[in-house]
């Protein structure tokens, strides 16, 4: 009888609150999943399928720009919201900062960096320290190095050519772009484009964004770390990671400050390894972030804009005609040369819309010190205290409203003498795109990606021809029929919502061009 009453009163509990949640909720009034309104573990879910970007646009082509994707949690798709004017947007609004899930971030971390800091103050000075290396200006200085690094993922491509071997694009780039990450970080070669014994880095860091990621968005969730820290091999490859990072960090600080140009240089007064403990250091914090932060974004970058200029044959034959009728040598393409291609950065825009390297969710919140004096207004919308906003990337940059045949790849687009668009519409679609998130809190490192992915375009196509390799292998990357909804579009290059991206392909084959290839 005892037990009877027992379930009867929590079973009464329950029902009581799930009206609540439904009916009399401050966000009850906005549309959304019923699920969602009673549980993050809906998000949570979608998180963990890795779909979470395609599942919001799904449910905002259902439900309206506005959907209640949380039972506190608000997720919008307008430019008005990513963008808007006096303090009526979520990113660029100086009252809103990262909400408390992002403390759930990085587990192993004693100290919070300049992704997972809330404190405002806190992160201004770490963005404007870090944004130093990044600067467009350090990466003059730092271009010759990059180029070296460039050269070889070319020579690597002439490898596969001599054999007409298919050629992962994803895997060459993310050697490619972490490589880079680590000189620039701390001057430490990784050897990963021409050496495997470190490659096992690339798994370590797709595991920890996924989990991130779903702690992100069901912070409850945390304890699938502990899954992660038991499971035994990977445990093992986060133990050779550290280690791994511990050796680049260490054997930085062992050379005098100046000694090289990287992210230690910049630094190294501010956030000194002085700690007992590395690991609880604040450079250690940074270098965690630093290193696939500057390595995943030109990943996905690269791989999409390969995918889709081999398969839109007008873009890839203007693009081939922009790059080998601007220089005459290898030795030419130099970021000054490269950043005078208008169609060479339309075409990297454009598969960043289509393939945005951070599909999802940027949440946001009051500031704590916020004096709530006057409303939080999000796109004409009130947003009661407490609630987590943000913005799905992907729904704006497929929003048919902003960019007419949304999931066409057409770099006139972003061309100032396209006459297909009104300048009306090139100013909403200038405004809708946001690649690398926006306001304070966005990537500081496009000057970086622009400069890699453009120089890595620009020489692939000075040295080679390429084309979608032949057979199954051809479609690794594509959608196709039974991937689900949003997964079936053949020319659309497939993401893994993972905070950033996880993807598989394009598989192409090179052949060489002329003479040409002897440069390298």
């Amino acid at each position: 009888m005892i037990l009877y009453y027992a379930v009867s009163i929590f079973a009464s509990y329950l029902l009581l609150w799930a009206t609540y949640q439904v009916f009399l909720h401050p966000l009850s009034k906005y549309p959304g999943p019923l699920v969602a309104k009673l549980s993050d573990i809906y998000s949570g879910f979608y998180t963990y399928k890795k779909r979470l970007h395609l599942t919001t646009w799904n449910n905002q082509r259902k439900y309206g720009p506005v959907v209640r994707q949380g039972p506190n949690k608000l997720v919008f798709s307008s430019i008005t919201a990513l963008r808007g004017k006096e303090k009526t947007d979520i990113y660029k609004n100086d009252r809103t900062t990262k909400p408390k899930a992002y403390m759930a971030l990085g587990p192993g971390l004693k100290t919070y960096n300049v992704f997972s800091a809330r404190d405002r103050h806190l992160h201004r000075g770490r963005r404007q320290l870090i944004g130093q290396v990044i600067s467009e200006r350090s990466m003059r200085v730092f271009e010759p190095t990059m180029i070296d690094q460039v050269n070889i993922f070319a020579r690597n491509l002439l490898l596969s050519s001599q054999s007409s071997t298919p050629v992962n694009i994803t895997e060459h780039t993310r050697r490619l772009g972490l490589n880079i990450a680590g000189l620039l970080g701390f001057g430490y070669d990784l050897r990963l484009q021409t050496d495997d014994e470190n490659r096992f880095m690339h798994t370590v860091l797709d595991v920890g964004t996924f989990y991130s990621n779903v702690f992100l968005h069901y912070p409850s969730g945390r304890f699938l770390w502990l899954a992660f820290v038991i499971a035994s091999p990977l445990r093992k490859l986060r133990n050779k990671y550290l280690a791994l990072m511990e050796t680049m960090i260490t054997s930085r600080t062992a050379q005098p400050k100046d000694a090289k140009h990287d992210l230690y240089s910049f630094v190294a007064d501010a956030l000194g390894a002085e700690s007992s403990d590395l690991r609880q250091s604040d450079l250690w914090a940074e270098a965690n972030l630093f290193l696939p932060a500057a390595g995943d974004t030109v990943k996905t970058a690269l791989s999409a804009t390969f995918f889709y200029l081999s398969r839109n044959q007008h873009a890839y034959r203007t693009l081939a005609h922009e790059i080998r009728s601007t220089f005459t040598t290898s030795s030419e393409i130099r970021g000054t040369g490269v950043a005078a291609c208008a169609y060479l950065r339309a075409c990297i825009d454009e598969a960043m819309r289509l393939s945005p390297p951070s599909p999802g969710i940027l949440w946001r919140d009051l500031a704590p010190d916020d004096d709530n004096t006057q409303p939080f207004i999000v796109d004409g919308h009130v947003i009661p205290p407490g609630t987590v906003v943000g913005v799905n990337t992907y729904s704006v940059h497929h929003n048919e409203h902003y960019f007419p045949d949304p999931f066409a790849y057409r770099p006139e687009r972003w061309l100032p003498s396209e006459n297909d668009f009104s300048p009306e519409q090139k100013k909403v679609m200038r405004d809708a795109l946001a690649p690398f998130s926006i306001g304070p809190r966005g990537c500081a490192g496009k000057a970086m990606a622009y400069l890699e992915s453009s120089l890595v375009l620009a020489k692939t196509l000075w040295f080679f021809d390429f084309e979608v390799a032949e057979g199954e292998l051809g479609k690794v990357g594509a959608g196709k029929v039974g991937l689900g909804e949003g997964r079936e579009r053949r020319g659309e290059f497939q993401l893994e919502d993972t905070f950033g991206s996880i993807h598989d392909g394009p598989y192409l084959t090179f052949r060489t061009r002329g003479e040409f290839w002897k440069e390298l």
